[in-house]
């Protein structure tokens, strides 16, 4: 073995390129672009996609059974107060009474199969809105927790206290506000809006609709984190059919991670096979490498053919060739996180030394870092080490013996990665990944960014405005407020640095004094319960 392992540390937590991805009007490439939505459309018509697959609880049970996953929860569920049925989460007890929060949905129009449709708020909604505004400009993080007691399923006040939760650690209560918001937008979705089929869409450049975006990824990485992968990866697979031409949310950069995390290894290749064409998915460093990592996976399948296996080995390692000669900076950094020191030969060579990560574009240094920072765990395997030994040998043999392909790559990466487009940005302001955000540029990241609505299109479709509102003096404003002022647009850096120096220091404290207040409020909440909506006799195990 030519490499050792490093000294043990704690691991570290494209319109342009996303599509090159410059739309073509003429007809071959309109004709590509009808297969492409066809064969989306085919993805969600298959049996791997069902509601009860929405429930992390079917996942559970295959892990774990079904006596350790419910216990003695289903006697008790015939006793519960009831709720409308919903797919996506299941409503609680400690839950405030539903009452519609004032979000409907609408039927655009239907137009070749396909329905496009957009949530709408009443006139009730917006005035809470519009106060939920007031609320965040109003440096006073109290008044988020004030309306969300007047309002409980208010749905971009769930989001923003969610995130508080979260920083604060206290994953059970985040978890829990996400699912209440799904839960709204669950029982305001129109008849025919499937989560299933893949033919519905939601115009992310309308606000309305982006909320349901949030709280869908927010979810998915909730669920991830639990240990269900193939629940989020269901999720992800929604999230992209909401609109999968524009993709604003980038689940492409992430749901070859969540089939790897699960073992759906065909379902990449898929993915690959079916979109490559139209999407030219080899340009993305995560399907570059993940598609040689599933067929290396493939190959080292018990009870298979061993002519199949040398076939499928054959495979991933030209692809893992590929990758690494049009993503050499991808290399170092990853071998970094799996605490693995490669010897001389790979170190001081040009081709994967210090120069691959200086001359990286930009744009591609937020892809790679991503990749990097998101997939590490899964190239520790020794058997995936070993191989990744192999192939690094075989590439720097191909680079000192130039290979035209070295080239080609190089030319490529030039030309190809000048700029990332705003969804991949706000993508990486999502996946919190660090070696991801480090290389985010100035431009976004000297921006405010709001969790509730992060990078919004700069095209943004209006259905209603804010009126205009006299900015009041906050002279005696409290330090978290301090800090959520300079994440607003009317913050002057220079005139405030030394007060948010102050309030960076005492944020922790504000922000604990405002938990204390939301988890008094969220556990005093009661209201009546509600009239009965459904059969109470309803098998819970019932699938439409």
């Amino acid at each position: 073995m030519w490499w050792r392992l490093a000294h043990r540390r704690k691991p570290k937590h494209n319109k342009a390129i996303y599509q090159n991805v410059a739309q073509d009007k003429s007809p071959v490439s309109m004709a590509k672009h009808h297969l492409f939505l066809s064969a989306l459309k085919d993805c969600y018509r298959t049996n791997t996609f069902l509601y009860q697959n929405l429930n992390p609880e079917t996942e559970l049970k295959r892990y774990f059974g079904a006596r350790a996953v419910l216990g003695d929860q289903r006697p008790r569920q015939r006793n519960r107060q009831f709720h409308r049925t919903t797919w996506m989460t299941s409503p609680k007890d400690s839950w405030p009474r539903f009452s519609r929060p004032g979000i409907s949905m609408t039927l655009l129009e239907t137009k070749d199969g396909i329905h496009y449709f957009t949530f709408e708020h009443s006139r009730e909604y917006q005035q809470v809105q519009f106060k939920f505004l007031d609320a965040v400009e109003s440096m006073d993080p109290n008044n988020i927790v004030a309306l969300l007691q007047l309002n409980p399923y208010h749905i971009d006040s769930l989001l923003q206290l969610s995130d508080v939760c979260r920083i604060q650690e206290d994953q059970e209560m985040a978890r829990d506000l996400i699912e209440r918001a799904l839960y709204s937008f669950e029982c305001a979705f129109h008849p025919l809006f499937s989560l299933t089929s893949g033919t519905s869409r939601l115009d992310y450049l309308r606000p309305e609709n982006r909320a349901f975006y949030l709280a869908l990824y927010k979810h998915m990485m909730f669920l991830e984190k639990r240990g269900c992968p193939r629940t989020a990866l269901e999720y992800c697979k929604l999230i992209l059919s909401l609109d999968p031409d524009s993709d604003p949310l980038c689940m492409l950069l992430l749901i070859d991670f969540l089939a790897l995390r699960s073992r759906e290894y065909q379902s990449v290749l898929q993915i690959y096979q079916d979109w490559e064409e139209h999407r030219n998915l080899s340009q993305l460093p995560n399907f570059a490498f993940s598609t040689a990592l599933c067929y290396f996976h493939l190959s080292q399948q018990e009870n298979i053919d061993p002519e199949e296996s040398h076939k499928q080995r054959h495979k991933a390692d030209e692809l893992l060739q590929i990758a690494l000669i049009m993503f050499p900076a991808v290399l170092m950094p990853l071998l970094d996180l799996c605490t693995v020191q490669p010897d001389a030969a790979v170190t001081s060579h040009s081709f994967f030394g210090p120069n691959s990560q200086i001359r990286q574009l930009p744009a591609l240094a937020e892809l790679t870092g991503l990749y990097v920072g998101r997939t590490y765990t899964l190239w520790r395997e020794a058997a995936v080490m070993l191989w990744l030994e192999e192939t690094v040998k075989e590439v720097l043999r191909r680079v000192d013996a130039k290979d035209p392909v070295v080239e080609d790559c190089q030319n490529k990466r030039k030309q190809r990665y000048q700029s990332a487009p705003r969804n991949i940005h706000r993508h990486v302001l999502l996946s919190e990944i660090k070696e991801a955000t480090s290389t985010l540029p100035l431009e976004v990241t000297t921006q405010p960014v709001m969790g509730f609505d992060p990078l919004p299109p700069l095209d943004s479709v209006m259905s209603y405005t804010r009126p205009e509102r006299q900015r009041v003096g906050a002279s005696n404003e409290s330090t978290l407020s301090l800090f959520f002022r300079s994440l607003l647009p009317n913050f002057n850096i220079q005139e405030d640095d030394m007060e948010v120096a102050r309030a960076g220091q005492e944020l922790n404290q504000e922000v604990n004094r405002l938990m204390v207040a939301m988890r008094d409020m969220l556990a005093n909440i009661r209201f009546q319960e509600p009239p009965r909506e459904d059969n109470p006799y309803r098998d819970d195990d019932e699938w439409d």
